[in-house]
C-alpha cells in the first residue's frame, strides 16, 4: 500500500482511538479510506492487512501518546467543530418585552386527545416561548357542552407536556363562566353589546341588507335586564335570545356585522353539569381570556382570520389599545390518514380501531408508544416554518420524513440487539465453540453483549431460504460459513477472509435455552414474533432500542416473560 494511504489510515486510526478512549476499531476505518482513495477497492486484502497492523500499533499506545501523535500529524484534529445550525424558518417576533418575554397560548377543544395536526399547530408557539421566555398557556376551550370527550381533560395536558414540554399554565374555560358573565356586562355597559330576541332567520335577512334589528336600539338598562333573563331558568328559553356584539352594520363583510357572543344551551355539561344555562361563544370566551392573560402573540389557523378581526373590535370597544400580534397557519391535509377526533371516536366505537393509541392512528399517544421523540416533530415543524398556505402531504411521505428526524435523535442512544423472526435451527459443521462479545452500541457502548456459541444457531427463515451453494456467508461479528447442498460448513473466523470473498452478513442467535420470546406490534397492527438474545434483559419498559436489520422499537411491556415492543421505524 502506498505511503500516503498508510499515513491517512494512521490519522483516521488515531482519531478513532482518541474518540473511543484509546481503543481503535479497525472496521470503522474501511469506509473513510475507500472514500478518500477509491482505487483501494481493487486490493481489499492488502488494505485490511495494513489497517489491522496500524490499529494494533495504535491500540498498544497510551491515550495521551495517541493524542500527541495525532496533533503532530494534524494540529487541528482535536479542535471542536462548531455545530452547524439547521435552517430555522421561524421569523423573529416584534413587540417583545425583553424582561417579561411573551404570553402565548395553544387552545384545543376537548373533543379527543392530540393528533399530529394539533402538534404542528402548537409547536410554533412552544418554540417562540422557549426562544423569548414568558408564559405558554394551554387553554382547553370547552364552552360547547355538545362536543366534549370527558377524558380529554386528562389527555390533553399529558399530550401537551410530552410534545411541548414548556406549558406554564392550564386554563379550562368552563371553570371561568362567571368571568365571561362579567365581561358580557362590561360590553353591555360600554354600549358594545345587546341581547337580541328576534327570529334568527329574520335577523339574518336584516344583517344582509345592512339593517338594524329593533333590539339594537335598547338602552343599557334594558339589555342588562334581558341578560339576567337569559341567565334565569324561568326567563328566556333555549333559542329565544342571544347576546350580540354591536359592530358596524355597514361593514363590507357580513360576518363582521353584529356577531353573536353568548347563547342559551341547556345541555348537560360533562364538567359543570346543569350549573349554567348561558354559554359564551368563541369570540366572547377567547377575547376575555386573551385580555385577562395579557396575551401578546397568537399563532392560529388561518380560518380564524375573521375571528381575529372580531376580537380586535371587542378590545377596542373596552378601550384596550394593545392587541395581540397574530400569525396564521395554513391547514394540514394528510392523504391516507384520518385525523378527525369525531371520526376516530366512531371507528373506536365500531371496533375498527383499538383506541386513541391505535398504532395505525395519527394521535400523539400512539407516536409516543412507538418511540417517536418530541424533537422529531419539532424539527419537522421547523423545516416547514409558519405559512398561511395549506399543506398537503401523503402520509407515507410524512412518516418517511418524520422517521429520518427521529432516527437522528435516537440512533446515538439506542442499544443494539439481535432479534430473529421465524427462527430456523441450523447446524454449522466443524464450528468452534467460542465466547463472542458484541457492542451494545457501535460508537458509544463497547462490549456488553456476550454469547456462548456451539455448532447450532438460530437464523431467520428469510435468510436461510436464499442461501446459495458455496457462497461465503458471515454471521455478524462471529464466523464465516458456506452452504453445500443441505449442509452448512464452517469456513473461518476472520472477517478479512469474508471481506475478500463473501457477500452476505446476517444476524444470528446461539440456540440456547435462555433466549427471550419477543412480540413486536408493527405499524400495520400485525405482530412479528420471534426470539431475541438474553442480553435484552438489561433494558426497561419505555426504552427505545434497535434490533439489528429490523428497526427501532420501544419496549412497551413485559407480560409473562414475553417482551412486547411497539415498532417505530427502520
Amino acid at each position: 500500500m502506498e505511503e500516503n494511504i498508510k499515513n491517512a489510515i494512521r490519522i483516521d486510526a488515531l482519531k478513532n482511538a482518541v474518540k473511543f478512549n484509546g481503543k481503535c476499531n479497525p472496521k470503522a476505518l474501511v469506509g473513510a479510506v475507500i472514500k478518500d482513495f477509491p482505487e483501494v477497492k481493487d486490493s481489499m486484502q492488502d488494505l485490511m492487512k495494513d489497517i489491522n497492523v496500524i490499529a494494533k500499533q495504535i491500540n498498544a499506545m497510551t491515550l495521551e501518546n495517541q493524542k500527541s501523535e495525532l496533533l503532530a500529524l494534524d494540529s487541528h484534529a482535536l479542535d471542536k467543530k462548531p455545530k452547524q445550525e439547521k435552517k430555522d424558518l421561524f421569523r423573529e417576533l416584534t413587540n417583545v418585552d425583553k424582561d417579561k418575554g411573551v404570553v402565548m397560548r395553544f387552545a384545543p377543544s376537548p373533543s379527543g386527545p392530540m393528533h399530529i395536526g394539533h402538534a404542528f399547530s402548537g409547536i410554533p408557539t412552544s418554540i417562540y416561548v422557549k426562544r423569548y421566555g414568558g408564559k405558554f398557556i394551554l387553554r382547553i376551550e370547552d364552552t360547547n357542552p355538545d362536543n366534549i370527550y370527558p377524558q380529554a381533560y386528562e389527555l390533553l395536558p399529558k399530550d401537551a407536556e410530552w410534545i411541548f414540554g414548556n406549558v406554564t399554565d392550564v386554563i379550562i374555560q368552563s371553570d371561568r363562566l362567571e368571568v365571561y358573565y362579567d365581561y358580557a356586562k362590561k360590553f353591555i355597559n360600554a354600549g358594545a353589546a345587546y341581547v337580541c330576541d328576534c327570529d334568527n332567520e329574520e335577523f339574518k335577512k336584516l344583517i344582509l341588507d345592512k339593517k338594524s334589528c329593533p333590539c339594537r336600539a335598547l338602552s343599557k338598562e334594558d339589555n342588562l335586564k334581558r341578560w339576567e333573563k337569559m341567565i334565569d331558568p324561568s326567563g328566556y328559553k333555549q333559542g329565544e335570545a342571544v347576546l350580540r356584539f354591536k359592530a358596524d352594520i355597514e361593514n363590507k363583510n357580513p360576518a363582521l356585522r353584529d356577531f353573536p357572543l353568548a347563547r342559551i344551551n341547556e345541555s348537560e355539561h360533562p364538567r359543570q353539569g346543569k350549573k349554567y344555562r348561558v354559554w359564551p361563544l368563541m369570540n366572547l370566551s377567547v377575547a376575555t381570556d386573551d385580555i385577562e392573560s395579557g396575551m401578546t402573540h397568537i399563532i392560529r389557523s388561518k380560518h380564524h382570520q375573521t375571528n381575529a378581526e372580531r376580537q380586535k373590535m371587542m378590545y377596542e370597544s373596552l378601550g384596550i389599545k394593545e392587541f395581540p400580534e397574530f400569525m396564521f397557519l395554513g391547514n394540514w391535509h394528510f392523504e391516507g390518514m384520518e385525523i378527525s377526533c369525531s371520526k376516530t371516536k366512531a371507528k373506536i366505537e365500531e371496533g375498527k380501531l383499538n383506541g386513541w393509541d391505535d398504532i395505525r392512528g395519527p394521535f400523539l399517544m400512539a407516536l409516543r408508544r412507538r418511540g417517536f421523540q418530541p424533537g422529531a416533530l419539532r424539527e419537522f415543524s421547523r423545516q416547514v416554518g409558519i405559512t398561511p398556505n395549506d399543506k398537503k402531504m401523503d402520509i407515507k411521505e410524512f412518516f418517511k420524513a418524520l422517521d429520518a428526524y427521529n432516527k437522528e435523535i435516537i440512533d446515538a442512544t439506542s442499544k443494539r440487539f439481535f432479534f430473529i423472526t421465524d427462527p430456523v435451527e441450523v447446524t454449522i459443521k466443524n464450528s468452534p465453540g467460542e465466547i463472542v462479545e458484541l457492542d451494545l452500541h457501535p460508537d458509544t457502548i463497547k462490549g456488553g453483549r456476550k454469547f456462548e456459541t456451539s455448532d447450532k444457531f438460530l437464523l431467520a427463515k428469510k435468510d436461510v431460504d436464499i442461501f446459495k451453494d458455496n457462497e461465503t456467508i458471515r454471521l455478524m461479528d462471529c464466523l464465516n460459513f458456506k452452504k453445500q447442498g443441505t449442509n452448512y460448513i464452517f469456513d473461518s473466523l476472520d472477517y478479512d477472509i469474508f471481506k475478500a470473498n463473501g457477500k452476505k452478513i446476517i444476524h444470528w442467535l446461539p440456540n440456547s435455552k435462555d433466549l427471550l420470546n419477543v412480540e413486536i406490534l408493527m405499524s400495520d397492527n400485525t405482530i412479528a414474533k420471534g426470539k431475541a438474545e438474553v442480553n435484552l434483559k438489561q433494558i426497561k419498559v419505555g426504552d427505545v432500542i434497535q434490533f439489528e436489520r429490523f428497526g427501532f422499537c420501544r419496549l412497551d411491556s413485559i407480560d409473562k416473560n414475553v417482551y412486547k415492543f411497539w415498532f417505530a421505524h427502520r
